[in-house]
Order: structure tokens, then C-alpha cells, then sequence
């Protein structure tokens, strides 16, 4: 660069970093690991998602930020590029930076925290920003259920066909491509299908967050679970079969592992009252997390009961991860009512075994396209057409 460049540079517009998705697996201090990823777009401006759990919206110098902090920029010279770019004081961008950082380090450790109160971080509610990629790809590998399990209870009529491995692996490469940081793998019962392993592994590989949504049954198999763990899966969430040991010995198995576990209760009119001893069971081994839904609008006052149990044990509640179907369909009362669970279309999609995109799970009347021949930038297109005309 000659020297009128250099002027020139001085005082011209400063050119956003590029578009695209970084991502790095990084440790707090108390040995705990944690996945952060960083959505670029094309005006500076990003996303960084912490755990596949916070997302924090950033304007583009706060973006530079977390550039530099997932690449892993010493301090020092993060504070000289950001210095440069934005003709500030190199003291003044390293505190800048350092604050950053600091912020970012007490949302990881922190549950429940406000960022508003704590951190000068602007609240956002829940999907109400508009986004230029999904956040999660639900993805029903199968739409089989375990034997004795009710075939009504998925939608094997509509689906002629499943993708194959390879078909699967090009689903999550160019989810990834298209800047999709968390996949979670569903069905049916996924792990049914003997590639299960070998998928997560793949989306492990390309740097995506996974998950598992299960019956947990072939979790009893001490084997097969370490098998799921040796793929680098990070999450899972188990369909509780109350009365069922095998169901209650593979959560037995998973509580002593290092990997985040939810545990789905479905209310019944049959099993509301077992379901309270479940969960005080449950909390006695130390899960993670619960997950709540009921089959019918007559069992509101169970599933308040349930709840504010589980907030008196001190158990996390997590509602935005959808559930495999079983023989009762946690998303029977959602399509009865023709809406879209809130964040559906919106911060994710879900992907049928055959390849069709849908809003959320049991939406198969707003098909927004076909992962194997149709481009992902349509069909969040399409999904944002549908969002304006259903909601």
C-alpha cells in the first residue's frame, strides 16, 4: 500500500469482516468445556451463540470483538487490528476487548443471569429478531418406532422413503454451509437407524453442536451408549416411559456422564399422578433438566402442578426442543390448533425423514421445501412467508 492508500484508508468506510460461520470448543476455568459459535453477516453485524443456548445479537465493532476471541487473537494484537480498523486509542480497545471477553466468560458460567442487569448486554425476546439462517435443523432420521410401540403414532404414511447416510451427510454439509450452528437428531426413534453414530460424528466433525432426541432405551446397553458418547454428542433428551425400568436404568446410566441430559414427562389422564413421584425421582438423580407436555387441554392444572413442582426442586425446564413421536404425541395439541410453536420457522426448521422442511414438527400442510433439491437461502425464504401469513 503507497502512501495515499494508507490516507485514504484513514478516512474511508471501514470494510465489515467477511460473511460466514466460525466456530471454536473452548474450557472455563473449572475444567467445563463449552461451545461458541459466531455467525457473520454481510453488514458486520453477528450473532455469537453460546452452548447452542444464549445468542447474543452484535453490532459489528462488538462482532470484531468476538472474532478475534473465537479465533483465539492474543489480547494484545486483537487490540491493535481493532485499534487500526476503528482509529481509537490502543488502551481504549483493549479495554474494550478485555470487557468483552469478561462478559462473555460470566454468561458461560452463570445460569439464569439477566444480561440487562448484570452485563449491559440489550435484552432481545426469544425470536424476535429476524435472522438470516436458522439456529437448530431438528432432523427425523426415521419416522420407525420400537416394536409394540403404536405405528399411529408416527407419520409413516406420508413418508415414502428415508434419506441414506450419504444423502444425510449432504443435509448437514450444507447446513453447515449455509450457516446453521445446532442440529438436533430425531424421529420416530432415531436410534433405530445404525448410521446414528456415524452422522453425529459427521456433524461433530464440521464443528456443529448436536443433540439426541430418544426413547432412551437402547441407552440400558451401557455399550451402545458409550458408543453415542464417543461421537462427541453434547446433549440429550430422554422420553420417560414411567413404568418402564428399562427407561428409568438408561437414565441411571447417562446422570454419572458428562453430557447435558433433558428428561420429557408426557401427562396422561392415566399417569398424572405418577408423573409427580417421576419427577421428585429424577431429581434425586440429579438431571440436568426437565421437559413437560400433556395430550390434552383437560390436563392444564396437572401439567401447572407438575411444573411448579419442578420449579420447587430447583430442575431447569426447557420447552423449545421438540420430542420424537410416540404413542402420545407431544405435538398432537399444536396442530389441532393449527399454530406454530413459537421459534418454529422462525429460530429453527425440521427436516422429515424423505428430506421435507417444515416450520416444527407435525406442520407437514406448510412444506417449505425439500433439502435435496431445493436451496436452503429459498426455503428460510419461504419460511419467513409462511411466519408473516401464520402468524
Amino acid at each position: 500500500m503507497n502512501w495515499l492508500q494508507r490516507i485514504k484508508s484513514w478516512f474511508g468506510p471501514i470494510k465489515p469482516l467477511p460473511q460466514g460461520l466460525h466456530h471454536r470448543t473452548l474450557t472455563r476455568a473449572d475444567g467445563v468445556p463449552y461451545r461458541v459459535h459466531l455467525r457473520l453477516h454481510k453488514d458486520g453485524s453477528g450473532l455469537l451463540i453460546l452452548n447452542a443456548a444464549t445468542v447474543l445479537h452484535l453490532n459489528p465493532t462488538a462482532a470484531e470483538y468476538a472474532f478475534h476471541f473465537i479465533k483465539g487473537t492474543p489480547p494484545k494484537e486483537a487490540a491493535r487490528q481493532i485499534a487500526r480498523r476503528y482509529r481509537v486509542s490502543r488502551t481504549q480497545a483493549a479495554a474494550d476487548y478485555n470487557a468483552f471477553v469478561s462478559r462473555v466468560d460470566t454468561l458461560v458460567r452463570s445460569e439464569d443471569l439477566d444480561p440487562v442487569t448484570f452485563l449491559g448486554f440489550e435484552r432481545v425476546q426469544p425470536h424476535s429478531r429476524n435472522l438470516n439462517a436458522p439456529l437448530r435443523l431438528d432432523c427425523a432420521l426415521t419416522y420407525a418406532l420400537p416394536d409394540g410401540e403404536n405405528a399411529q403414532a408416527a407419520p409413516l404414511r406420508r413418508v415414502t422413503r428415508e434419506l441414506t447416510t450419504d444423502e444425510w451427510q449432504q443435509v448437514l454439509q450444507s447446513a453447515w454451509g449455509f450457516g446453521i450452528p445446532h442440529v438436533t437428531f430425531t424421529g420416530g426413534e432415531p436410534t433405530l437407524r445404525d448410521d446414528l453414530p456415524d452422522l453425529i460424528h459427521y456433524a461433530e466433525n464440521l464443528g456443529q453442536v448436536t443433540g439426541l432426541l430418544t426413547d432412551g432405551l437402547k441407552l440400558s446397553d451401557r455399550a451402545y451408549l458409550n458408543t453415542l458418547l464417543q461421537t462427541g454428542l453434547d446433549h440429550l433428551l430422554i422420553i420417560l416411559q414411567i413404568e418402564n425400568e428399562t427407561s428409568w436404568q438408561a437414565i441411571a446410566n447417562i446422570t454419572p456422564e458428562d453430557i447435558f441430559t433433558t428428561v420429557h414427562i408426557t401427562l396422561t389422564s392415566q399417569n398424572q399422578r405418577q408423573a409427580l413421584d417421576a419427577i421428585r425421582r429424577l431429581a434425586e438423580m440429579e438431571v440436568n433438566s426437565i421437559s413437560l407436555s400433556a395430550t390434552s387441554p383437560s390436563l392444564d392444572e396437572a401439567l401447572e402442578t407438575a411444573r411448579n413442582l419442578v420449579a420447587e426442586l430447583g430442575l431447569p425446564l426447557t420447552w423449545d426442543l421438540p420430542v420424537p413421536y410416540s404413542s402420545v404425541n407431544p405435538v398432537a395439541l399444536e396442530t389441532a390448533e393449527d399454530r406454530i410453536p413459537p421459534g418454529g420457522g422462525r429460530a429453527w426448521l425440521y427436516v422429515e425423514p424423505d428430506g421435507d422442511v417444515l416450520p416444527a414438527q407435525g406442520f407437514a400442510n406448510k412444506i417449505l421445501g425439500n433439502v435435496l433439491h431445493d436451496d436452503w437461502l429459498q426455503i428460510w425464504e419461504k419460511a419467513g412467508q409462511d411466519d408473516n401469513e401464520v402468524r
